[in-house]
């Protein structure tokens, strides 16, 4: 049985955490923040329940937070089901009309309504979207080459895969600025300017989406603790120059690399700061926005 002793003790525990936090509130007040939303944190319902309570709390203490969620996984399991054969270049799936189908059934039909549900459910006011909706995300098709046993480039297409072309960011603006705390939540598929719509990768549609926001912090929510040195250790801070050098030189490999040349990008479009950090770790968002040390790599 707990003691009033032990009761009141935690009680100050509390007030001592809020208010060490208070410089880290005050600094993101009104502020934007676009968060990366994917892999196992997404996955997991216990880390799916924590992911929705962070975004309402952090709305509450006044950040505007704008969550872009992926949905890989998800897709290939669809893909199973339905015996749709899906294939890869380079980690790029290739989508054909059928596979776009499912793309958009998984990540607008099923992902983004969930996300949205689980915020709600937690008291916030989320709201659904997609790259179509308001022109937020026009794309254009992606042109991926690969070289050859010749030596020589070939161009590879890849389908209904998508670049951001141009980012409407007046109704995420519009929305951040209303009384009535709505969050929107982005599914990573955007339309043409003939209507078509296209499979974006999801760190990408982040960054741009930040990029245009000019957002406070991109949070790319990944299944690492970071950026890792050769040792295998936490990378805590980095410049822009060394997120470049570390994919020139080869260290930066697999999935790290898109990350990387997102946060670059984002950096280069005006995004204070980038964060890559482990979204398996409950409440990874508020350690790295309201401690000293944070969570993850920090690339400024």
């Amino acid at each position: 049985m707990t003691s009033a002793d032990e009761i009141e003790q935690r009680g100050y525990l509390t007030a001592r955490t809020l208010t060490e936090a208070l410089p880290y509130i005050q600094r993101y007040d009104r502020e934007m923040v676009v968060i990366k939303y994917g892999g196992h944190a997404m996955t997991k319902p216990e880390l799916s329940k924590l992911f929705a309570t962070d975004i309402v709390l952090l709305k509450h203490l006044g950040v505007n937070p704008v969550v872009v969620h992926g949905g890989g996984p998800q897709i290939e399991k669809m893909l199973d089901r339905l015996n749709i054969k899906s294939s890869s270049v380079d980690g790029l799936r290739v989508t054909d009309e059928a596979t776009m189908e499912v793309v958009e059934m998984v990540l607008i039909g099923t992902i983004n309504g969930a996300i949205v549900r689980a915020i709600n459910s937690a008291g916030g006011k989320a709201i659904g979207l997609a790259g179509a909706d308001a022109k937020l995300l026009t794309v254009k098709k992606a042109e991926k080459k690969r070289k050859t046993a010749s030596g020589e480039y070939e161009t590879v297409d890849l389908g209904f895969v998508g670049d951001p072309e141009t980012i409407d960011a007046s109704l995420l603006k519009t929305l951040a600025a209303s009384e009535d705390d709505f969050i929107p939540v982005v599914a990573p598929v955007g339309a043409s300017e003939t209507g078509e719509s296209y499979n974006v990768n999801a760190d990408t549609v982040a960054g741009a989406i930040a990029g245009a926001l000019n957002a406070k912090r991109l949070l790319l929510l990944t299944d690492v603790d970071g950026v890792l040195d050769s040792n295998g250790q936490l990378i805590r801070q980095m410049t822009r120059e060394e997120a470049r050098a570390l994919i020139a030189n080869g260290a930066a490999t697999g999935g790290m690399i898109p990350k990387l040349e997102t946060a670059v990008d984002a950096l280069d479009d005006g995004v204070e700061a980038v964060v890559i950090l482990d979204g398996r770790k409950p409440h990874a968002l508020l350690v790295e926005l309201f401690t000293e040390h944070g969570s993850g790599t920090l690339i400024r």
